[in-house]
């Protein structure tokens, strides 16, 4: 659980940290854009009284040429002059099509009405004229900018992350394959001591009760070593009787629970499916022993089944203490367990069977605490 509890921090501080430096960035952009617009709107102003000498007669020559200068040195800020009648006389830094027409300047015109920003140049007698003008290019493109980088960093950073997942997935992989078929080895030798001990004591005491006992959990290792060999190996998929596996998990696992477990089975047709025998029946134990744990042996677990038309749903239903909503999809992370001396492996194996070897899905459909929870698995 602390190790879970770590994993999560990490990630909100790396969202945190992530969410403070998109902000300086925008905030200290826009402080930028800001001081931008007032020297543009200075330039603009200039331009404007640059326009209004033009027109004055008496200019010198020098003070002339000065005017011409400023005029011609505005090369970013977009900008139209008009007369009182709303007729464009002049338009600078505005891309227009070779055949533009009336309307076009019309439209350009009402978008920088629209922004408001405009200077009314007073030529004397009465005659007046007006300059709009609206943010450079160059300045929206540093609006942006921000929200560019962020974006830029945000592929980077799920292109990372991807990649980081799928290596780390490959790399659990091979320890969980690696892990599974040392156990099948380690579990193989003593197995088949045992049954050959077995074998002769049969033969000397025949009748003894215990040697038949004996038989079955030598059996039931067998069956858990022949487990672990399959993964990481494509399984053999057969037509199984999930009722009928389900009855036999239920059989073997009665007798070894306590007997104030209340088991029901709500069965409404025979269902047949492709899957691995071997490795449904570690799906199903692995669920009901879950169950039982959350019951504390003393409780109801209901499973059902049902076919969807090309699917089989399979419900196991217990009045436990509950998971937590937060958890529905945690349970199935390697290393979480509520239990003291949990390996948090079982529901881990389960997914890996369900998903990877049979294209199934499982998951937590629902919990109350103390009430009920219900995992469901779909074929």
């Amino acid at each position: 659980m602390q190790h879970f509890t770590k994993k999560k921090r990490f990630k909100l501080w790396v969202i945190t940290g992530a969410v403070i430096i998109g902000s300086l960035s925008t905030i200290y952009t826009n402080h930028l854009v800001d001081e931008l617009k007032l020297e543009e709107a200075k330039k603009i102003k200039l331009w404007a009284q640059a326009t209004r000498q033009l027109v004055e007669p008496g200019e010198e020559g020098g003070s002339l040429n000065l005017t011409l200068e400023v005029l011609k040195n505005n090369t970013t800020v977009p900008l139209v002059i008009i007369d009182s009648k709303d007729s464009i006389l002049y338009h600078r830094n505005i891309k227009a099509p070779s055949s533009s027409s009336p309307k076009y300047w019309s439209k350009q015109l009402s978008k920088m009405k629209r922004q408001g920003k405009n200077i009314e140049i007073n030529l004397g007698g009465g005659e007046k004229q007006f300059l709009y003008y609206r943010t450079s290019t160059l300045l929206t493109k540093l609006q942006w900018f921000p929200i560019i980088q962020l974006l830029i960093i945000a592929v980077f950073a799920i292109i990372a992350y991807l990649a980081f997942s799928s290596s780390r997935k490959a790399e659990q992989n091979q320890v969980w394959v690696g892990m599974a078929k040392e156990t099948a080895h380690q579990l193989g030798t003593p197995i088949s001591s045992l049954y050959g001990w077995i074998e002769l004591m049969d033969l000397q005491n025949p009748d003894t009760n215990g040697i038949a006992e004996v038989k079955k959990d030598i059996y039931r290792l067998q069956n858990i070593a022949d487990r672990f060999s399959k993964i990481g190996s494509k399984p053999i998929l057969k037509d199984m009787n999930v009722n009928k596996v389900i009855e036999q998990s239920i059989h073997y696992l009665k007798s070894r629970s306590s007997e104030k477990v209340e088991y029901t089975l709500l069965f409404n047709e025979d269902i047949t499916i492709k899957a691995n025998t071997i490795l449904m029946e570690w799906v199903f134990e692995n669920l009901i022993k879950n169950a039982i744990d959350a019951i504390k042996g003393d409780g109801k677990i209901t499973v059902s089944t049902q076919r969807h038309q090309n699917k089989v749903s399979i419900d196991i239903m217990d009045n436990g203490k509950g998971i937590s909503k937060s958890n529905f999809k945690t349970v199935f992370e390697p290393g979480f367990t509520t239990k003291d001396r949990g390996w948090g492996l079982g529901l881990t194996l389960t997914k890996r069977i369900i998903e990877e070897y049979h294209n199934g899905k499982i998951m937590v459909k629902e919990s109350l605490p103390g009430k009920k929870t219900v995992f469901r698995i779909i074929i």
